[in-house]
Parts: structure tokens; C-alpha cells; sequence
């Protein structure tokens, strides 16, 4: 295997070695880009070399770089106030998004919404209002699943013993099942024709009879496409049954939409690719375009609590909910129909191109949350990480910002007003970068 070799300019390197003197060792970074601007889905360095950007801030800028809607509308609300703490007063933008969010919710009855800052929170918060929804305690959620890093939703992450590597014990009550993973199933099939169906006996047949009754459990976690966990696309019987399971048994079906929603699937939600209703909805991210905020979003029977029962000091901040707002416009006139578009043009393209890489064993998703699985065999399927990350690397170089997930794929998460020109350019560019990694390793 041969290194690859960065080059940063001198001015990267100087933030490079100051950064290594007061930030934490527990940041992820894989190559030396230090940023300087950005504008739609491209970013420039420091020292001024030209990126395409398909990581999005981690599928945080659905709108782009600096998209000047979002820059103006945070600008004018700056002027007026920066914070008030919507939890002990009224705020008109907290209103406002609330009401949008209503409009768009994946469910037709009405909505409520609880703001904070971050996936997490909304997380957090999510499960609170299970509890006292329900009046139940247990849970279940999905191996592989990343819900974040706070102690209750690092009880529900399991895509890398790392991140709860040190902290236990976690919270109790969560029990873990295999996600639907087709592609790499845990569970034989059994006589079972749909993987999703497989998965949904065992819950029902097994853990239910044996680990945990179902009466005692509040709600189950799910992400629709799950994300840090390898951008994996469930059969499609599978949240419908989901939904029916967690019916029968009086569940909260709570969605973790923190980085499929807000359009990035090229639906508002990924849910609504399936037909299916949850009861919680969690949501951050590319909600407000880089801006930290996250919202719970429930039927207004579920979000019942009372007075005090929870709260944020900072969430919904002014500046955030304009953004956020802005954001909406944005993706509504027709940023999330070019998600859907461009998406399925890029899905093509990386098709296209999988003849001529023998370690490419899968590419999966919908709209811009697409992930590419890479094998030392399509014939094994067994994971190749280290190509991967030899992938990402070469990318860099050739100008093209790339981040990994679950055990050996890569993830194309770009702004969703990524324009097909510059896609057909990220193709090139991650082309080449795959060729180079598969030359030196396999």
C-alpha cells in the first residue's frame, strides 16, 4: 500500500499545528482542508485551492455555502435580537416555523414541535416524551444506528463500538435488533421471501416473548435510511410492517429524520417514501443550513406534557429559526424536485462506472443520501475498508470532499442545489480517486 501524499499550503499548516495544540484529539479528520469560503457546493481552502464539497457539514447545508437567502435572513433577524429563550417567552419566528413545520409534517394529524439545538437534543427528547406519553420505559432500537453521542441516544448509537467505547454502563432499557440490511443480512431468511418481514418476525416472535414484552415498550427509534450506519435503504415492506407492529401493540414509532429529512431524499422526509406515518419525528441538521437547531416534531396527542417538563435555553434561537425558515422557502420551490433529479443522475453515474471498479459491490439510497459499498469481491461482499479510506484520500487530492460510513462505504451527502454539471465533475474526480485506491491495493 502507498501513501497518499497531502500537500496543504503554508497557511493550512499553521492552523493544522495551532489546532493541534487546544482542540480535542477526539475530532475525525481525515485529510488537511482548512476552509476559508464556500458558495453552493463548492469550498475553498485557505490557501485558496477549489473543492467540490459532498460532505455538506455532514448533511447539514442542505442549501448550500452561504446561500444568500439564508445569509440576508439571518443578517436582518441579527439586527433586531439574538435571544430571548423561547421556553420562558413568546417568539414570532418560533411561531412561524412551528406553523411551517406543522404544514409539512409527515403525518396528517396536526403537529406540535419542541425546539433545541442539535440531533441529539432532539433525540433526548424524543424518547422523554415516549416515556411520559406512554408511561412505559423499555425501548427498542436498530444495530447500526447513530442517534448521537449523549448518554440516552449513545444507548441507542451502535455503528462503532468507539463512540461507546469508556461510558458505560449506558442508559437502561434499550434493547438492539438487526436493521434490514439486504445487502449484508445478520438473520438467514428463514423461509422469509423480505428481509424487512425477517426482521419483524424476530421482534415480534423472539424478542417480544423473550427480552422485553411488548406492553412495556414505549417507543421504538428508527432511522429510514440509516445514515453513520452505512446509507443503508430498507426493504420496502419493512416500515409498513414497522408501523402495523407498532400499532398492535400501543409503540411510539419515533423517526430519526436528523440527516434523511428536510429534503435530502427528495421527499421532505424519508419516511414518506414508504407511505408510512410516525408518531415523533426527530429533526436537525439541514434544517436551517448550518445554523445549530433541532426540532421534535409529534402529533399533537402525543405532545402532551405539561408545564416545565422540558426546555432549551437556546433552542429555537431567533437567528436559527430564520434560517431555518429560509431554508423551507428554498427547499419547497424546488431545491428538494433537484435532490431527486440530481440524485438519480449521479446513481446512474456511479452504476455506470461500477463495471470498471471490481470494488464496488453496492450503490444504494434516494435522492442525495447515497452510499457506495465498497468489497474486496462483489462475489463475497466482504467489507473493504481500507480501499475506502484510501478512496476518500485520493479524492481530496483530486479536488473532491468526501467522508466514510459503516464499515467500508462512502457517502455523496452534497447541498442539495448541487447542479447536475458539477455532479457529472464529482464523478470524474471520484472516478479517478477509486482507480488510484484500487491500484494500490488490490
Amino acid at each position: 500500500m502507498s501513501d497518499v501524499v497531502f500537500s496543504p499550503g503554508p497557511k493550512a499548516r499553521e492552523i493544522i499545528e495551532r489546532d493541534q495544540q487546544v482542540i480535542t484529539p477526539s475530532y475525525m479528520r481525515d485529510y488537511p482542508f482548512v476552509i476559508d469560503h464556500g458558495l453552493g457546493a463548492e469550498v475553498w481552502d485557505i490557501d485558496g485551492q477549489r473543492y467540490i464539497d459532498f460532505t455538506s457539514g455532514i448533511a447539514v447545508l442542505s442549501t448550500g455555502h452561504a446561500h444568500p437567502q439564508v445569509v440576508k435572513a439571518v443578517q436582518d433577524q441579527a439586527a433586531k435580537y439574538l435571544h430571548m429563550s423561547g421556553t420562558d417567552f413568546y417568539e414570532p419566528l418560533q411561531v412561524k416555523l412551528a406553523e411551517k413545520l406543522d404544514e409539512i409534517a409527515p403525518f396528517e394529524e396536526p403537529a406540535r414541535v419542541y425546539f433545541c439545538n442539535s440531533g441529539t437534543e432532539s433525540v433526548e427528547a424524543a424518547l422523554k416524551l415516549a416515556r411520559h406519553r406512554t408511561g412505559r420505559a423499555q425501548f427498542l432500537g436498530f444495530i447500526g444506528g447513530f442517534h448521537g453521542r449523549t448518554m440516552g441516544s449513545l444507548a441507542f448509537t451502535s455503528s462503532k463500538y468507539k463512540q461507546r467505547a469508556d461510558y458505560f454502563p449506558m442508559m437502561p432499557g434499550v434493547t438492539h435488533v438487526p436493521y434490514p440490511d439486504p445487502y449484508r443480512p445478520i438473520l438467514s431468511l428463514d423461509g422469509y421471501q423480505d428481509y424487512g418481514e425477517r426482521i419483524l418476525a424476530y421482534v415480534e416472535d423472539v424478542i417480544f416473548q423473550t427480552i422485553v414484552p411488548a406492553g412495556e415498550v414505549a417507543g421504538i427509534l428508527v432511522e429510514p435510511i440509516q445514515g453513520e450506519g452505512g446509507y443503508i435503504v430498507p426493504p420496502d415492506g419493512f416500515l409498513p410492517g414497522l408501523r402495523k407492529l407498532c400499532d398492535k401493540y400501543g409503540i411510539m414509532l419515533i423517526a430519526d429524520e436528523v440527516q434523511s429529512g428536510m429534503g435530502r431524499t427528495g421527499k421532505w422526509w424519508a419516511f414518506q417514501h414508504w407511505g408510512v406515518e410516525p408518531d415523533i419525528v426527530c429533526s436537525a441538521k439541514g434544517i436551517a443550513s448550518g445554523l445549530p437547531l433541532g426540532a421534535v416534531i409529534a402529533r399533537k396527542s402525543v405532545m402532551t406534557w405539561g408545564r416545565g417538563a422540558q426546555g432549551s435555553t437556546y433552542g429555537g434561537n431567533p437567528l436559527a429559526c430564520a434560517a431555518s425558515l429560509a431554508t423551507i422557502d428554498l427547499l419547497e420551490n424546488g431545491m428538494i424536485a433537484n435532490a431527486a433529479a440530481v440524485g438519480q443522475y449521479l446513481m446512474d453515474g456511479l452504476i455506470e462506472i461500477m463495471p470498471r471498479h471490481p470494488s464496488i459491490g453496492q450503490v444504494r439510497g434516494k435522492g442525495l443520501m447515497i452510499g457506495i459499498d465498497l468489497v474486496k469481491s462483489p462475489e463475497t461482499r466482504k467489507p473493504f475498508a481500507a480501499v475506502r479510506d484510501q478512496a476518500i484520500k485520493h479524492a481530496f487530492n483530486e479536488g473532491l470532499l468526501l467522508l466514510g460510513c459503516g464499515t467500508s462505504a462512502l457517502r455523496f451527502m452534497p447541498p442539495l442545489n448541487l447542479t447536475q454539471e458539477m455532479a457529472g465533475e464529482a464523478l470524474a474526480m471520484f472516478d479517478r480517486a477509486l482507480g488510484q485506491a484500487e491500484a494500490d491495493l488490490m
